[in-house]
């Protein structure tokens, strides 16, 4: 008899053995499709990254399928264990926490080792919190380029950032909520007070929040709260272009605000004290302060 269609508009009699990367509500309960809870209810297994959290997305719809742990700690010793499992001809559902496995999120170690051993992998789509930032965060989104997880190490992380300090796409990157605010920092100094930001919190849930602006204010919204919680992702917009109308051109380049004039710029915007402003200064141009104020003073106009 002829297996029915996976793709199209016909639904399959059941589901054949095989591994299903299914992706799971990352935080309303009901953002699960129809095909997901069948998914689940058929499956002879589900490997999930946390049991007890997968557990009471089960308990709410009523499945009792077995569930067995497949995390970062486990999955070298766990997959080929899974791997055996579906040669066996058995169902297996692979779960992450929150959102589509294998994004960010264990996954791609059985996926792959699944694809070696000629065993089906059938994706289940569904929620993502990159897609959902993406879409409600009003920048363009036309082209776009996912980070994952920021470096967790602030020269790291700046590095990362001056990689996109002239990009033309969106970059979208989880962060951690303790780590939000030096974040900000670091993407007001690297990238600019002005560069559009989005700043997305508990998508999908009761305190679901958009910060939108330019990085300068929503560093000083972040700044002036307590703590921070929740799951966050991070959307940065891409570079303006440059007016060369409104720019210094020396020498066919375009010619870098002296150190005297950032400082001015910085003390203007920021409100800050000398002092404070040349630190930023020197952060931003990788020199020392004492260089960045032997400089100053070298090029400092003298008054009259």
């Amino acid at each position: 008899m002829q297996q029915p269609a996976k793709g199209g508009d016909d639904l399959e009699a059941s589901f054949p053995p095989g591994l299903y990367v299914v992706a799971t509500p990352i935080g309303n309960l009901e953002d699960i499709t129809l095909r997901a809870l069948r998914a689940l209810r058929e499956a002879d297994l589900i490997a999930c990254e946390d049991t007890r959290q997968t557990q009471k997305l089960l308990n709410h719809y009523g499945i009792s399928t077995r569930t067995v742990s497949y995390h970062e700690h486990n999955e070298m010793s766990r997959a080929p264990e899974l791997v055996r499992e579906l040669e066996q001809g058995r169902r297996i559902a692979l779960l992450t926490d929150a959102g589509t496995p294998g994004v960010s999120d264990p996954g791609f170690r059985l996926i792959s080792l699944a694809i070696q051993h000629h065993l089906p992998v059938v994706p289940i789509p569904g929620p993502s919190a990159l897609l959902a930032a993406l879409v409600a965060s009003g920048l363009p989104a036309d082209s776009f380029h996912f980070r994952g997880f920021l470096p967790a190490k602030r020269g790291q992380r700046r590095k990362v950032l001056e990689e996109i300090k002239s990009s033309s796409q969106t970059h979208i990157f989880y962060e951690a909520p303790h780590r939000i605010r030096e974040t900000a920092e670091d993407v007001v100094e690297v990238l600019g007070n002005a560069r559009p930001i989005v700043v997305a919190r508990e998508l999908t849930k009761i305190h679901e929040e958009f910060l939108r602006g330019p990085a300068g204010e929503v560093l000083k919204t972040l700044q002036e709260r307590g703590e921070i919680r929740g799951e966050i992702t991070l959307l940065i917009g891409k570079a303006e272009t440059l007016d060369v109308s409104k720019v210094c051109v020396e020498t066919g380049a375009l010619a870098r605000p002296t150190i005297q004039q950032r400082l001015a710029q910085i003390m203007a915007e920021e409100k800050l004290e000398e002092k404070a402003a040349l630190k930023k200064v020197a952060r931003e141009r990788g020199i020392s302060k004492s260089e960045a104020y032997r400089e100053l003073l070298a090029n400092r106009q003298p008054k009259t």
